[in-house]
């Protein structure tokens, strides 16, 4: 069964009710009657959600989620608190102690299991991004840099009237943020992309903005710039069918109107760190992805990433009935620069050489560092007279002006280059073939005196 849930509930009739109800919707439910048991079941069977009474035996529910949210064993299960209607205190508490929600008993199972595959969805999100990088900061193994963050923007979707100014007002008067007060149209155009404008970390959404506020929810999901902000949808009270509904649609949150403010309140603040995390939990992906992929001295692609774009250049050119280039280049006596001036030396020489490649090649080539001062050059459907060009004033730009390595000091560099030309047969020549060509090509200018092309111009 999928989706492991511990009931926390110190009435044995509630907890078999709730077990029933969830092994129905095929969760596999864990049960406990109070916030010991809570505690032991939470660190061994490690649920991906808890249901949590606040009125347990002997201990305050809120205690209790003190202590989940002290243990780092413990602390991002999300939590689901069950209270008595009447205990609006209890629920600004169990809010600010870090449960996820408060509902309301009785319990409308529909809405519960609503909420629950909202939560679930949530964690399977989150839990997604960390394990798509092996990035050190996510292993542990180092800080992640703190950015800067403004204050939070909340934008208020809703038709203009006395309402929106007095929601604007109440909450500015509980929260630190900026609340824009938008129509849809505002919305859609002010985070589109090419706008400029901050996009807003939560939409709080009228769902009756126009008679559309789900629709315009799937829309804005569906934008690249808004696609990661939280929603939460504004119902009128006592709409739990709607409330479900939302939830499925992908609202992170559903408020009702004559929600206090300050409970709304706790509950946007939630949003907003939560989204924050997330953004900053994509951030290092991204930026372990590109760090998998770039050289960190000159900038350029690596191995790693060169050989599969070489593959792809190689197949479009099988499949257009075109050839390519590939160059191999090495810069000349590069030990000796080394040996003589310092590896500071030698590093600034790769930077610059490598800068002055990626100018004068186009931005369809793929340049790339494959060893130490080693680079590899792919030029898609190029003839065999723009290769010979191209390769020629590679050689050409790194010999004319020396290379400023502090200063006082400046090197006059120079590199062997060796390109081979793909066949263009009706068999494709295999793209590690060309690159060995290309290899000995090299050689062979290395060999009869360095600074110069050689020229490998078809297959053997």
């Amino acid at each position: 069964m999928f989706g492991k849930i511990l009931i926390v509930d110190g009435v044995a009739t509630n907890r078999i009710v709730l077990k029933v109800a969830l092994e129905e919707a095929f969760y596999q439910p864990v049960l406990a009657a109070d916030g010991e048991g809570c505690l032991h079941h939470a660190r061994d069977a490690l649920p991906d959600l808890i249901l949590l009474d606040l009125a347990l035996p002997g201990q305050s529910g809120v205690a209790l989620l003190h202590q989940l949210q002290a243990d780092p064993a413990t602390r991002n299960i999300p939590v689901l608190a069950l209270a008595e209607s009447d205990q609006a205190a209890d629920r600004l508490l169990a809010l600010q102690a870090g449960a996820e929600d408060v509902l309301s008993k009785p319990i409308d199972i529909q809405f519960l299991l609503a909420r629950m595959r909202n939560l679930l969805r949530g964690r399977e999100t989150v839990e997604s991004i960390v394990a798509a990088s092996a990035s050190p900061v996510l292993l542990g193994l180092a800080e992640a840099p703190s950015p800067f963050l403004g204050p939070p923007v909340v934008s208020l979707l809703t038709d203009p009237s006395p309402t929106a100014t007095n929601w604007r007002t109440s909450l500015l008067q509980v929260m630190t943020c900026t609340i824009l007060v938008q129509s849809r149209e505002e919305a859609i155009l002010d985070t589109n992309t090419e706008s400029g404008k901050t996009v807003p970390d939560v939409f709080l959404i009228d769902a009756g903005i126009g008679g559309e506020g789900l629709r315009l929810m799937s829309e804005l999901r569906s934008r690249p710039a808004t696609r990661h902000s939280s929603v939460c949808i504004l119902l009128r009270a006592g709409s739990t069918d709607s409330a479900a509904v939302a939830y499925d649609m992908g609202a992170d949150d559903v408020v009702v109107s004559d929600m206090p403010a300050l409970e709304l309140a706790l509950r946007l603040q939630s949003l907003i760190r939560r989204k924050r995390q997330n953004d900053k939990s994509r951030a290092i992906v991204q930026d372990g992805l590109r760090l998998a992929t770039i050289d960190p001295l000159t900038g350029l692609h690596n191995r790693r990433f060169a050989m599969p774009r070489l593959a792809g250049i190689a197949e479009s050119a099988a499949a257009e009935r075109t050839v390519f280039a590939v160059m191999i280049v090495d810069l000349d006596r590069f030990k000796s620069v080394n040996d003589r001036f310092g590896h500071a030396a030698g590093d600034s020489v790769l930077v610059e050489v490598s800068r002055r490649l990626q100018a004068n090649l186009r931005s369809e080539d793929l340049l790339a560092r494959i060893g130490g001062e080693e680079f590899l050059v792919a030029l898609p459907a190029t003839s065999y007279e723009d290769a010979c060009a191209a390769a020629d004033r590679l050689c050409r730009v790194v010999e004319e002006q020396p290379v400023q390595v502090n200063p006082v000091c400046s090197l006059h560099v120079t590199v062997s280059i060796g390109l081979a030309i793909s066949s263009c047969d009706d068999r494709p020549e295999d793209v590690t073939n060309v690159i060995n060509r290309a290899d000995l090509a090299l050689l062979k200018a290395k060999s009869e005196g360095r600074n110069k092309v050689t020229i490998s111009k078809s297959a053997a």
